[in-house]
């Protein structure tokens, strides 16, 4: 039986019936899930927190080389199902949580986190788990195609996520995955993404962070202006002080946020 038929029975013998404001799609391609575990390159000494365990295929195979799995589910059907289903197999290494990812504080050593993330909550999960105080080692998520492209943008098309982002991790998309790997079918694809938290966060504690990132949305509180306006309109001077700042940091006065890397947002930080 394929993937996805064995997921319409299971669906139908539980009565299961998939939520679409939840971000109910399951995936339903036996290979994607192996890249998935793949990519996370998991060994016997890391605990996997996986968000987003559905009807269970993902979770089982992490289990298979994870020292344990936290299988974080929302759904009250599912993890009742996931459970039970456990149970029956005598898999000992998986911990069901039944409770919303964003309401809870972990405090687990050397895990990495694997998720099929609702997009809804793609931004706020991103921002809990990248700036908390114990990450993970890595992330290895199933994103909304156009948000993962826009998490791994290079200067010329930057964006307060990305910047968001790839200040705190490296991010690489690993591969696509295409709304026919997903039943019921989603309206958009997906991608891979991995981000390896090699960021340029180290550099930065405390208040000088929370200084970059008042700049970066400074920078970006206007997306059609040059910088120089929205860096005057944030900081309360002339655009033409703004443009000598901007000059004094190296940079063209009429340079535009989406055009600077991370590294550029760092130097001009010293200047504002």
């Amino acid at each position: 039986m394929n993937l996805l038929n064995k997921t319409k029975q299971i669906c139908k013998e539980n009565n299961i019936k998939p939520a679409r404001s939840r971000g109910q799609n399951f995936l339903i391609n036996e290979d994607v899930y192996d890249l998935i575990v793949d990519s996370a390159k998991i060994d016997k000494n890391n605990t996997v927190l996986e968000v987003g365990s559905g009807l269970g295929f993902l979770t089982e195979k992490l289990a298979g080389k994870a020292k344990k799995v936290i299988a974080v589910e929302l759904d009250d059907k599912l993890a009742e199902l996931l459970r039970a289903n456990l149970k029956e197999k005598n898999i000992s290494n998986i911990e069901v949580v039944n409770e919303d990812i964003l309401d809870i504080n972990f405090k687990i050593p050397n895990y990495k986190v694997v998720a099929n993330l609702p997009y809804n909550i793609t931004s706020v999960f991103l921002r809990k788990f990248l700036s908390c105080d114990n990450k993970p080692s890595s992330m290895v998520l199933m994103l909304q195609k156009e948000v993962a492209e826009r998490i791994i943008a290079k200067p010329g098309k930057m964006s307060l996520l990305a910047v968001s982002v790839q200040f705190y991790a490296k991010a690489e998309i690993i591969e696509y995955a295409p709304k026919t790997d997903f039943w019921p079918m989603p309206k958009v694809d997906s991608a891979i993404i991995k981000l390896v938290g090699t960021g340029h966060c180290h550099v930065f504690v405390g208040e000088f962070e929370k200084k970059f990132f008042q700049l970066v949305k400074i920078g970006f509180s206007s997306k059609r202006k040059m910088l120089k306006n929205n860096l005057a309109n944030g900081y309360h001077i002339n655009q033409k002080q703004a443009g000598e700042w901007l000059k004094k940091a190296g940079f063209n006065e009429k340079i535009r946020a989406q055009e600077m890397s991370v590294e550029d947002w760092a130097v001009l930080l010293r200047y504002f």
